[in-house]
């Protein structure tokens, strides 16, 4: 089974998370940002793996430390459990509409880590939580889980929304990035014969 457990501690945060790829989307998030671990189960949900998450960061400051720790924890495990990567898809890509919103995401599971992010929230939060923690925890996501990672905001007026569109269509892709292609047959998806 394509799963792992990574634990990160820092005198920031100390997270435990764990994967399963192969799962149908369970989520127990738990990281003290109620936003966020909402974005979470939404990112389980919709790209079907099972994410366990245990967050304890210094909220006395701020959401920052554990947003972003939480992301370099959450890369770090997809990398792990996605091994040599044969016989994966690796591309994936996803327009979601979400009322008001429509975002766009186009990845590569290429080992080479890059976010594009065309994506503004027209508030600086949604209720406690400071939206320009949703582009810090992708880029810590793309860093640390070796993604090239494209977030594209169409169209959207309401900063939730958009933040919701872009967690699940990020979810899709990556869904269809981590599925085992049944005519690869356990080749690498590469002409380089390295990812």
């Amino acid at each position: 089974m394509r799963k792992a457990e990574i634990t990160r501690k820092t005198n920031e945060t100390a997270i435990d998370v764990s994967v399963n790829l192969d799962g149908t989307g369970v989520s127990d998030c738990q990281t003290g940002v109620g936003f966020f671990d909402h974005m979470l189960d939404q990112l389980a949900r919709h790209s079907l793996i099972d994410i366990r998450l245990k967050a304890k960061g210094d909220l006395h400051i701020d959401d920052h430390h554990t947003v972003e720790d939480c992301g370099i924890a959450l890369g770090q495990a997809l990398t792990k459990a996605l091994g040599d990567k044969k016989g994966i898809r690796r591309y994936g890509h996803f327009r979601l509409a979400m009322d008001d919103t429509q975002v766009a995401c186009a990845l590569d599971l290429s080992a080479r880590p890059f976010l594009v992010w065309n994506l503004t929230m027209p508030s600086a939060k949604i209720g406690s939580f400071d939206t320009e923690l949703v582009r810090e925890f992708f880029q810590a996501l793309a860093t640390h889980g070796g993604i090239t990672l494209h977030v594209d905001l169409i169209h959207g007026f309401n900063s939730h929304h958009i933040a919701e569109a872009a967690f699940k269509s990020v979810a899709r892709a990556l869904r269809d990035a981590v599925e085992p292609d049944p005519r690869m047959a356990g080749a690498l998806p590469s002409t380089k014969g390295a990812l």
